[in-house]
């Protein structure tokens, strides 16, 4: 006597409600797996699409995603001389709130110099940026038309490319343009705002005069400089290297220069620590979940098969017997759970707001935790179903 094929054949709803019900609970925990893994990919997507070796800052910072960082946009040609080094341009980032139509849009703005380092390594619509003025591209997460027109202060932008999974850190679509649509968007001031620090600097002068021309300047100095970039990166030429390559050019340059493992490694731990953090919390708690409701559907079909079981006893059967009769019932539970819980996750993932990757590594790690769980849980059920009185078979027992 199966007591497994018993109940599928003849509770075959409840217990593929019940196998449901596990499915469920493990897309979630696979769903927190995979939004892990997108935060990853998503922080690091514009150091990677990059394909610097080098990203040269302002010394004493950490780079533009963790700082200010701050330096001259000529640096680039500098920076080109040092031997080893192939090639160089710099970048400027900047988060916007953009408006088209009634939706506002956030993104990550990357001013680049249009033919050199910076910009995306690919356009899946659309045409690159090829004037040094007023064009843009934009990922396709921002759902923007190919054409459309978008201002951004003084300026008007014609959206002439679109490119695809290159997010923020914060998971926002990135729009390109060219550095002086970057470096005139974050440096030069409105004409209003320069009206105001000139009257603002007047008014302190003549209630002032002993002020000095220092002084002046601290108040409020009315001359812009936007030629600054936040970093300029660096590839280097084949057989270079990358650690000599950055201690010239720290030594010499007196800026700092973080290869590319060191900009991924500063931003998992700034950007996705806690998120990881949390993510395996909950995912911990999930699978705790996961063993208690395993135990106690495994637990209350093993009540239900008392006298089954009891009746197996006086036929001679074996507690081994006994046991794998539960913790089979209690495997096949938890392997449909899975399956369904893998069909559901690879079928709705792509419709997440944030991107979610699915490992096929995660999937087996998870499948082994399921398979430690449901004998975990059948444990109780075989507990139960040792103590059975075989008396209970002829009617007796209580």
């Amino acid at each position: 006597m199966n007591l497994t094929l018993r109940d599928v054949r003849y509770r075959l709803g409840r217990f593929l409600l019940t196998a449901l019900g596990l499915g469920l609970l493990l897309t979630t925990v696979m769903a927190m797996g995979g939004v892990y893994r997108g935060l990853v990919v998503e922080a690091l997507s514009l150091v990677r699409m990059s394909g610097a070796d080098l990203w040269v800052v302002q010394k004493d910072t950490n780079g533009p995603f963790a700082e200010i960082s701050r330096l001259p946009d000529d640096l680039y040609r500098t920076v080109r001389s040092v031997p080893g080094v192939k090639d160089a341009g710099p970048v400027l980032f900047q988060a916007l709130q953009l408006r088209v139509g009634p939706t506002p849009i956030r993104v990550q703005l990357v001013g680049y110099r249009i033919g050199s380092l910076g910009g995306p390594a690919a356009v899946v619509a659309g045409r690159p940026i090829t004037q040094s003025r007023y064009e843009m591209l934009i990922g396709r997460e921002a759902r923007v038309a190919l054409g459309t027109r978008i201002r951004v202060g003084r300026i008007v932008f014609r959206v002439v490319g679109l490119t695809e999974r290159i997010v923020s850190s914060s998971g926002d679509p990135v729009a390109f343009v060219s550095l002086l649509d970057a470096q005139e968007i974050q440096f030069l001031k409105a004409n209003e705002a320069v009206r105001n620090d000139r009257a603002r600097l007047d008014s302190q002068l003549h209630s002032q005069p002993a002020l000095t021309a220092i002084d002046a300047d601290t108040l409020g100095p009315v001359v812009q400089n936007p030629h600054l970039a936040n970093a300029v990166l660096v590839t280097l030429q084949p057989g270079a290297d990358p650690i000599r390559v950055r201690q010239h050019i720290e030594r010499w340059q007196y800026y700092r220069a973080l290869t590319a493992a060191q900009q991924e490694d500063l931003l998992s731990r700034s950007v996705v620590e806690r998120g990881r953090q949390q993510t395996l919390v909950m995912r911990v708690i999930l699978l705790l979940v996961t063993i208690v409701i395993i135990a106690l559907i495994v637990y209350t079909l093993t009540l239900e098969k008392t006298r089954d079981i009891a009746t197996l006893k006086v036929l001679g059967a074996a507690d081994r017997t006994i046991a794998g009769i539960i913790l089979q019932e209690a495997l096949g539970l938890g392997l449909l759970g899975f399956a369904l819980g893998a069909a559901l996750i690879s079928r709705t993932y792509q419709y997440f707001p944030r991107r979610v990757v699915v490992v096929a590594f995660d999937q087996y790690v998870l499948l082994a935790i399921v398979v430690a769980i449901c004998i975990a849980g059948g444990l109780l059920g075989v507990w139960k179903a040792l103590r059975v009185d075989p008396t209970l078979a002829l009617g007796g027992g209580a």
